[in-house]
């Protein structure tokens, strides 16, 4: 991979992180337009969403500062008791990293599961979108919107979309909208809930020594981590309303075209 097309795909991975249309599948889709193979690791994915996860953190940094400022009064408060949430919906995905690591970047590879995963995203942000529409709008008795178990199911979702095509951010929203969680409290969570494991995956990743080992050098690592922290700056500011309060239904009209168009082109080869 060089300079060029780290840098496309960093834009790539910045512009569509925070929308629900798939970055990982995104960044499959636009390795294989470019012609860049995998590399067999996943350093260049780990890279760029460490560095949109960045840009979360700059765009949140109010509330995230907030919350920190709670835990250290050593008490249980909002702050705690969301942060607490936030531990509880990363246990799934921690299990998914510990014992399923090497089948999931396996995966990677796969255009076919690419698109079958679209369509699943598709049909999952439909179906919540729909469902949440028809529910009448009421008070969330839970702490701060949202209660332990459905930060747990939450979770569920986030490790189910480690799949490449499955949209982390369309099915941790749209889990949350199936289990009563309000669009604005689920799209500030789902947000905020990867910080810790894809930081975590980064730091792993430096100490085993992957980057080093890696197929991308260093040079498109750096190249593809600034497009994406400056591209996702943007999206998160100019995008996380629109994922707030856009119809689901657009974005699953979009995954089911790419997906459907993905699946044919691979099959037809």
């Amino acid at each position: 991979m060089d300079w060029l097309e780290a840098l496309v795909l960093g834009l790539v991975q910045g512009l569509t992180e925070f929308l629900p249309v798939s970055s990982s599948g995104h960044l499959a889709l636009g390795r294989a337009l470019l012609g860049v193979e995998p590399g067999g690791d996943l350093s260049f994915e780990v890279t760029v969403h460490a560095a949109t996860v960045l840009a979360t953190i700059v765009v949140f940094r109010k509330q995230i500062w907030s919350l920190l400022k709670g835990l250290f009064k050593f008490k249980y408060n909002d702050e705690t008791d969301y942060i607490l949430k936030i531990c509880v919906s990363m246990i799934p995905v921690l299990v998914v990293g510990l014992f399923f690591k090497d089948y999931v970047e396996d995966l990677f590879s796969s255009l076919l599961v690419v698109g079958v995963c679209l369509l699943l995203t598709a049909l999952l942000l439909f179906f919540s979108d729909r469902v949440s529409e028809g529910r009448k709008a009421a008070e969330n008795a839970h702490r701060n919107g949202i209660g332990y178990i459905q930060a747990f199911i939450i979770g569920c979702g986030q490790a189910l979309a480690v799949l490449p095509g499955l949209s982390r951010s369309g099915t941790t929203i749209s889990t949350g909208l199936l289990c009563g969680v309000k669009r604005e409290v689920v799209a500030q969570f789902s947000f905020l809930m990867v910080l810790v494991p894809i930081l975590g995956e980064a730091f792993l990743d430096l100490l085993d020594g992957g980057f080093s080992a890696s197929a991308v050098g260093l040079p498109a690592l750096a190249v593809g981590f600034l497009a994406a922290f400056v591209s996702g700056l943007f999206a998160c500011r100019v995008m996380i309303a629109l994922v707030k309060r856009a119809k689901l239904k657009w974005f699953a009209l979009y995954c089911a075209l790419i997906g459907l168009l993905t699946i044919v082109l691979t099959i037809a080869k």
